[in-house]
């Protein structure tokens, strides 16, 4: 148990290192990020739009992305950084999709839990 409790400390790190980074490159092109950790402690960049709202950018690590919402079109790639930040400018500065946020986090403690019992 050990072992996984140091994994998810890592991709947590690394999750935060990705975001500070992401961040950074906003704020330098006047987008206002702020690092937070959600309830569900995970570590995510609230984003303001054009029109005052917030979004909460988060990091999924296996599929690489940083995501804003469910849809195909709120989600990129961050291995390729430049892109990344482009992306998210672009997205902020036309104002996010209207509606409550989607999400497509999935807590994988959860599942294994259901196959235990």
């Amino acid at each position: 148990m050990q072992t996984s409790q140091t994994i998810k400390q890592q991709q947590r790190a690394y999750a935060e290192r990705l975001l500070i980074a992401l961040g950074k490159h906003l704020a330098e092109r006047d987008i206002t990020p702020v690092l937070i950790v959600s309830k569900d402690g995970c570590p995510a960049l609230d984003v303001t739009d054009v029109r005052y709202r917030t979004r909460r950018v988060f990091v999924h690590l296996p599929f690489c992305w940083f995501y804003w919402g469910d849809q195909p079109d709120e989600r990129v790639s961050f291995l390729q950084m430049a892109g990344a930040v482009d992306r998210i400018e672009q997205a902020a500065r036309e104002g996010w999709r209207e509606g409550e946020q989607g999400d497509l986090r999935i807590d994988l403690d959860k599942m294994l839990d259901a196959y235990r019992g």
